[in-house]
């Protein structure tokens, strides 16, 4: 399943004694959301994020002043105590069908 760009394989699972496996799978969840290594201070103070992928029109990176980079990475983080699961229609909590 994919889901913002990220994949999601509900089947991965390690037992206590696959010490490796574990390392790797807790690397993989433990990956930030943006890239380091892509990430970079332009000579006027900007930040300056080189795109993984160019765009269909050629861009490459993505200048931001740093309070507007700080927003939108303040953005990406969930509120606190709220379900990332949305569900609609029947699925919805207040759906008037029986079970929704």
């Amino acid at each position: 399943m994919s889901l913002a760009g990220a994949y999601w394989h509900a089947g991965v699972a390690a037992r206590a004694d696959e010490r490796e496996k574990l390392e790797r799978l807790c690397r993989y969840m433990s990956r930030p959301e943006i890239s380091g290594k892509r990430l970079s201070l332009t000579a006027n103070g900007n930040v300056r994020y080189q795109l993984k992928i160019p765009h269909r029109d050629g861009t490459t990176h993505v200048i931001f002043e740093p309070l507007d980079f700080i927003a939108r990475l303040a953005a990406l983080v969930p509120k606190p105590r709220v379900n990332l699961t949305r569900f609609h229609g029947i699925f919805a909590p207040n759906s008037r069908y029986p079970g929704g």
